[in-house]
């Protein structure tokens, strides 16, 4: 894609080998003595518990997964397979969703201190980093306030041709200049064109605050209730693209949102940075991509300046939208 970056272009990242996650083992003995042990066997109970405290990692992963691939640029998790592997809080919905009936809830106005941008790799990992603790301030008190659960994303800096996440191997290209999967948010360096784009923070901004628009709908459940949508249809069918546009343009919103709210608030948000950011989505779509999973140009932008604008989570409700606006 010849657009400026989006969850919808290649990307590459710089990173190392992605560690493997913390678990803690637990191992409890239940037994009399030592006669018996040896008598009826050692019962063992082994329990692990995943460290979701990671913060951002710069590393290339190793292994291939084979669970099944995400979308790319429609990204997002898939969907936990039962429901016991749905996060504890989680509310499996889609336009009847809590954090989306109507209420006036938005994110706070607020300052948000980014450094410079600068195009090399180790300026734009600090302002992404640096942009997803504003994210986190902001979406943080909203969804615990719906008694959602809330941790921070893990971030990623990928290099090379492809990468590995828990949706699957990812190749870099045209369709993936940014990515999520169940927590993870992957941002690879050459993806963001910063040849052509050059100085454009707002652009990347965005950009950082669409994906994470994707964490929201995971920690919610919207986004494992979408992808049981989408596979129960087909990927491929027309009311699985159709609910693939619906997530998507959620996200859209809830990028708007952000950057609305904190826009000339005291920190690093410039007006300029918005306008770069308003503009720049009227490149984005399926009319530039040729797919058929995040909606026409027209409303892909509309979507983002709905959330830009208004800055109420209720009007985000992509869900319950008419099918026209998801086109």
């Amino acid at each position: 894609m010849t657009q400026p970056p989006q969850e919808q272009r290649s990307s590459q990242h710089t990173s190392a080998p992605k560690p493997s996650r913390v678990h803690l083992v637990a191992v409890v003995v239940t037994c009399a003595a030592v006669i018996t042990l040896l008598a009826t066997g050692v019962a063992v109970t082994i329990a692990s518990l995943e460290d979701g405290d990671a913060p951002d990692i710069t590393a290339q992963q190793q292994s291939v997964q084979n669970n099944p691939p995400g979308q790319g640029a429609a990204a997002g998790a898939r969907p936990q397979t039962t429901a016991t592997g749905a996060m504890s809080g989680k509310v499996l919905e889609l336009g009847n969703h809590p954090l989306l009936q109507p209420s006036n809830v938005g994110l706070p106005n607020r300052a948000c201190g980014l450094p410079p941008w600068d195009n090399t790799e180790t300026a734009a990992r600090d302002f992404f980093r640096a942009a997803t603790d504003c994210l986190n301030r902001a979406w943080a008190p909203v969804l615990r306030s719906h008694n959602l659960p809330f941790t921070p994303p893990r971030l990623y800096f990928p290099a090379g041709q492809s990468f590995d996440t828990d949706c699957g191997r990812i190749k870099v290209g045209l369709a993936t200049a940014s990515y999520y999967c169940e927590g993870e948010l992957f941002l690879p360096f050459q993806g963001l064109q910063v040849e052509q784009y050059e100085n454009t923070p707002g652009v990347y901004l965005a950009l950082v605050a669409h994906e994470y628009g994707h964490h929201v709908q995971e920690l919610a459940g919207i986004m494992d209730a979408a992808w049981r949508k989408i596979y129960t249809a087909g990927e491929s069918s027309a009311v699985g693209q159709e609910m693939s546009r619906r997530k998507e343009l959620q996200a859209q919103c809830f990028s708007g949102m952000f950057l609305g709210s904190h826009v000339e608030r005291g920190g690093s948000i410039t007006r300029a940075m918005y306008d770069q950011a308003w503009h720049d989505q009227e490149t984005r779509g399926d009319d530039t991509s040729g797919g058929h999973q995040h909606g026409t140009n027209e409303n892909y932008a509309m979507w983002w300046r709905v959330g830009a604008l208004d800055n109420r989570i209720a009007d985000c409700n992509t869900f319950t939208a008419d099918a026209a606006s998801v086109r």
